[in-house]
């Protein structure tokens, strides 16, 4: 099964830092984990949204960590996104409700088929903000690796920390084929979208301070 997103036009340049059209994104601030996020409702029907939410430190470096937050009615069986705006050439995170908690998988594309297993964005989740009950799943993880990568023709790809950003997300109603696993695989997207999501107004001061709060090493790089 494939996940697949519309080509992406991708500047010829050295290095590409995305980031300049207005953000759709708004400030929403996580009483589980405190971080103050922008969040994006990312419609995948009617009157039903899955919210992608975004927070990183206030100082940044060449590369710098984010935290994602990813939140979803139950029936929504896996969501993605897209951290470059395209399916190729860019990190995938897919996840999905498991049992009480949830899921996380980083994928890479290169093509538009079932997008393989990405070891260059690492994951650690955030046990106060992951977790599925009775109407929704939540999951919440530090990313190194989200932010800066390598796309298409090897050329480095920075996203922009005090700008906006391209982002795309898709959905499914059906769960992967082996849910306990992040390296299982998952059905063809029925949904998908792109947005600007404000990096700028996800700032957080005490990003390094919230993180030993909830449970993991306080570096902000």
């Amino acid at each position: 099964m494939r996940w697949s997103f519309g080509a992406r036009i991708v500047a010829a340049v050295a290095t590409i830092v995305v980031g300049v059209r207005a953000a759709d994104s708004f400030a929403f601030r996580d009483s589980d984990t405190g971080f103050l996020f922008q969040q994006y409702n990312a419609a995948y029907k009617i009157g039903a949204t899955i919210a992608y939410r975004v927070a990183l430190p206030s100082q940044i470096n060449s590369t710098y960590p984010v935290v994602i937050q990813i939140a979803a009615p139950v029936e929504v069986g896996w969501a993605g996104l897209a951290w470059g705006g395209s399916m190729i050439n860019n990190p995938l995170m897919a996840c999905w409700a498991n049992g009480a908690s949830a899921v996380i998988s980083s994928r890479y594309a290169v093509g538009h088929s079932q997008p393989p297993v990405y070891n260059g964005a690492k994951y650690e989740f955030i046990k106060a903000g992951t977790y599925t009950n009775r109407t929704h799943w939540k999951v919440t993880a530090k990313c190194t690796g989200c932010t800066s990568y390598t796309g298409a023709s090897n050329r480095a790809v920075v996203l922009n920390a005090n700008g906006n950003n391209r982002f795309a997300f898709a959905y499914s109603g059906t769960k992967p084929s082996n849910p306990g696993s992040n390296t299982t695989n998952f059905p063809v997207h029925e949904v998908t979208n792109y947005w600007n999501h404000d990096f700028a107004g996800a700032k957080n001061s005490d990003f390094s301070a919230l993180l030993v709060k909830n449970g993991l090493k306080g570096d902000a790089n």
